[in-house]
């Protein structure tokens, strides 16, 4: 059994509300006709950003510039507790978006569910990661990740052994770097 994506049932919904408007004769006014026309932009235009990646969890809140080259939105998943001591979130980098260098005192693994994109561990090649990738990167291990030029990247992240910390940011990861 499929389950109904809640963005594309908004979109049907919105897009039912259009055609409704733009039949009933009694609204035939130029306002009307205006509002219809921009619903109608609304609802392409949502229709394009959903054709471009397939959002499971909400955008989140942007992230911090200090550790971010261009848009990556965060939204947590799971808070660290005693008891599972991991974090679980999602990401989703804007085309471009990147993370600087960092380090997890204990380790990460990264889960892609849509998009293409980087990731570099420090003294390795950078490696290309798209959807259904999964990556380990071991504890206190210098590396970065983040979008391709031209395609966003939707990433789940598990931090596990979050007793020994969460991240430690570093430096910006250079143009040079990034396009190697």
């Amino acid at each position: 059994m499929k389950m109904i994506n809640l963005r594309n049932s908004l979109f049907a919904t919105s897009l039912l509300s259009v055609l409704l408007l733009g039949s009933c004769k009694e609204n035939t006014t130029a306002e009307t006709e205006e509002v219809a026309s921009e619903d109608t932009a609304q609802v392409e235009t949502s229709a394009s950003e959903e054709s471009e990646l397939d959002f499971i969890f909400p955008k989140g809140n942007k992230g911090p510039d200090k550790n971010f080259t261009g848009n990556a939105f965060n939204v947590g998943l799971v808070a660290p507790d005693s008891t599972y001591t991991t974090a679980v979130g999602n990401v989703y980098f804007e085309p471009g978006g990147r993370s600087n260098w960092h380090t997890h005192p204990g380790g990460q693994i990264l889960i892609i569910t849509d998009g293409v994109g980087y990731h570099q561990i420090e003294g390795q090649p950078k490696e290309i990661m798209k959807k259904g990738d999964v990556l380990k990167c071991p504890p206190n291990t210098r590396h970065w990740h983040g979008a391709s030029e031209d395609t966003g990247v939707q990433q789940m992240y598990i931090v596990p052994n979050t007793e020994k910390g969460i991240v430690e940011w570093m430096e910006a990861v250079t143009d040079s770097v990034y396009g190697a």
